[in-house]
């Protein structure tokens, strides 16, 4: 199997370190150690450190949001086919089933689940409006399929209960199994298809809850 190259080893590492670390804590220093190149390479392939920053988000980030577009642009031009209002529970399907799935690429996607768990957790640090500005147009598409499909909701009771379930969202995202309190006769270890089920019928309840 062939070695990663420079650009990629550069992306691995920061990735690593910026996930474990904290970007503020990450030195160019510890990244290109870990990647085994020399400072010129960083600034040639990235040019500065929030560049880089930039380049790890965009490296997992953009695929997957690309993914999770695609499918609620199909589902919303499916249901305009026909004449109807797409469901609720199939529109938070297109992002809910598409971020779960990234548990099923085991160590590999580890790191940026941890970084991304960091950055919600340092909400005014450089890495958090880096991520916003990637996740802005998807989550504003997400809530006008969201409007049309509840119309009964109001747009502020609606910003709240899309709030919460990404919040949800992301607490079972960082939330690894190791660290669960299992109460006994409870099994964790179920297939992503079964998770994203369960999460469903919770955020759906949430989400059309009568007030």
């Amino acid at each position: 199997m062939s070695q990663p190259d420079t650009k990629q080893r550069i992306l691995n590492a920061a990735e690593h370190h910026f996930a474990r670390n904290g970007y503020h804590a990450t030195s160019l220093r510890s990244i290109t150690a870990a990647a085994k190149v020399n400072l010129a390479a960083v600034n040639y392939h990235f040019g500065s450190k929030e560049a880089l920053l930039e380049a790890v988000i965009d490296h997992r980030l953009t695929p997957l949001n690309e993914a999770r577009l695609g499918q609620l642009e199909r589902l919303l031009k499916q249901a305009e086919q026909v004449g109807e209002v797409p469901c609720c529970r199939d529109i938070l399907r297109t992002f809910i089933e598409p971020t779960l799935r990234l548990r099923q690429q085991g160590s590999d996607a580890e790191d940026f689940i941890a970084l991304i768990g960091r950055m919600l957790a340092e909400p005014r640090g450089v890495a958090m409006a880096i991520f916003m500005r990637h996740m802005e147009p998807l989550l504003n598409r997400l809530f006008q399929a969201l409007e049309l499909s509840l119309s009964g909701v109001s747009r502020q009771a609606l910003f709240w209960r899309v709030h919460f379930t990404i919040g949800s969202l992301s607490h079972l995202m960082r939330c690894h199994e190791r660290y669960a309190i299992v109460p006994e006769g409870v099994s964790i270890d179920i297939p992503v298809v079964d998770l994203v089920e369960h999460f469903l019928d919770f955020a759906v309840a949430g989400m059309e809850a009568r007030k």
